[in-house]
């Protein structure tokens, strides 16, 4: 893979886009990113704590930042080492660290409320529809049923870039495709991840819908991304930049997730500055006396996502010719100087974050609320399957429905069949905020 073409600025469905000098196609596709609807909702977006009262406990919004800022840094750091080695231009080093900092802001937009249980819910209910061959749901397809049964928010937010905003016009957002490749970190479909033989790192899970396959076709190619496959099967490796966000997701997900247990008090004060010198060592002189736990901790903060972002980038130019050759597999952190203190808090945060008992309880109570909006729904969509997938039609016949889409202004366009059909609902409840859902199912159960 070559340089050139990786940081390709043309836009998604649009690629003779002229590129302004002074705003360079990264800083346009931060701004449409940070300015559109479904980033704007992650501000109530479940990270790890659904429907938590404190408001210092991170969102999706939040994470979404501290990532760009972290891998803002990652590509600039990056960025100067390759320049050193005369990998790349002084150019392509400035548009390395933004084409990282916005595929960091992009990375989450897909996902649904309640975090990965919101996913899990969503997954478990339309497996249970497919498993019944109940109404709409039930006759999709059996050969796209594997990317509902496991829905995805890398691939909701790919769909969200390429397809959905800015009035469902050819492209979406129409982000450059260096952003693009580089937010893609599972670059295959559901039926390729399938067909494909296991083992690659980004065939962990899938990233793109068969809705949207056409179109991330389209930015691997103007990319340069190595492919392996063919037919339905074909898949492709990683852009180089889609390690350097997979990085600063990982870094700040990690540590700040310990912050936020010290906060609600899953863990003690003392076991994350534990945690956090595992990865920064201890400082060399004694804290302030003045300062509070609060501050000692967000001070071992500051130093370990440093001492992480300069082991990332170290491990991604120790293994810098298998990246541009497509044939790393692995993840930065795994095989950084940091791998081991990585592994410590992950036991940690599965032990004691993950299963904390107020989180386990308004994950049960999520999954309620999702199950509840998703069974309401359906029938909506039965209803508009029988009107021939005619919306005007539909809406004109059934009164209490078109009340409901007007309450909650679904939007259906675009539906010709059940599989349409059954992404538009998957768009519809993913994109709820944690208390949005709780809203339309309190309204649909007439609890006023």
């Amino acid at each position: 893979m070559e340089w050139d073409r990786l940081l390709n600025a043309g836009r998604l469905c649009r690629p003779d886009y002229p590129e302004d000098p002074g705003r360079p196609a990264y800083l346009q596709d931060y701004d449409r990113i940070l300015f559109s609807e479904p980033f704007r909702r992650l501000a109530q977006k479940t990270q790890v704590h659904p429907l938590y009262e404190h408001d210092h406990v991170h969102h999706r919004m939040i994470h979404s930042l501290e990532t760009a800022s972290a891998g803002r840094s990652l590509g600039v750091l990056a960025g100067q080492a390759m320049l050193k080695q005369g990998y790349i231009t002084e150019a392509q080093r400035d548009v390395i660290a933004g084409t990282v900092q916005a595929a960091c802001l992009v990375h989450d937009i897909g996902n649904p409320p309640f975090g990965h249980s919101g996913e899990d819910s969503i997954g478990q209910w339309f497996a249970t529809q497919f498993q019944t061959k109940s109404g709409v749901a039930g006759a999709v397809p059996a050969a796209l049923q594997a990317e509902f049964e496991a829905f995805e928010g890398n691939a909701q937010g790919f769909r969200i870039a390429a397809a959905l905003e800015m009035a469902r016009r050819d492209g979406g957002m129409r982000l450059s495709y260096a952003t693009l490749a580089a937010f893609m970190k599972y670059p295959c479909t559901a039926e390729a991840r399938h067909l494909a033989t296991p083992g690659y790192v980004g065939l962990k899970k899938f990233g793109v819908f068969g809705s949207e396959a056409a179109l991330f076709a389209e930015v691997a190619e103007a990319t340069g991304l190595r492919s392996d496959g063919a037919g339905p099967g074909k898949y492709w490796r990683r852009h180089p930049l889609a390690f350097l966000v997979e990085a600063a997701d990982d870094i700040c997900y990690r540590i700040l997730d310990l912050e936020d247990a010290a906060t609600v008090g899953d863990l003690s004060t003392g076991q994350v500055i534990d945690c956090l010198e595992m990865i920064a060592g201890k400082p060399n002189r004694a804290d302030d006396t003045a300062m509070t736990a609060r501050e000692i901790v967000a001070m071992r903060r500051a130093s370990a996502i440093h001492q992480a972002i300069i082991a990332a980038v170290a491990a991604f130019m120790d293994n810098y010719d298998a990246i541009m050759a497509g044939e790393f597999n692995d993840g930065l952190m795994e095989v950084s100087s940091k791998a081991a203190a990585f592994d410590q808090m992950k036991e940690i945060s599965n032990a004691r974050i993950f299963t904390a008992r107020r989180k386990t309880e308004l994950e049960i109570a999520g999954r309620q609320v999702i199950f509840a909006v998703l069974d309401h729904f359906h029938g909506l969509y039965d209803d508009l399957r029988a009107s021939g997938w005619d919306v005007v039609t539909f809406l004109a016949d059934n009164g209490y429905w078109a009340k409901l889409v007007r309450a909650v202004d679904l939007d259906l366009r675009g539906i010709t069949d059940e599989y349409s059909a059954m992404h538009s609902l998957g768009d519809f409840v993913s994109g709820m905020t944690d208390r949005y859902a709780v809203k339309v199912r309190d309204m649909v159960a007439g609890r006023i």
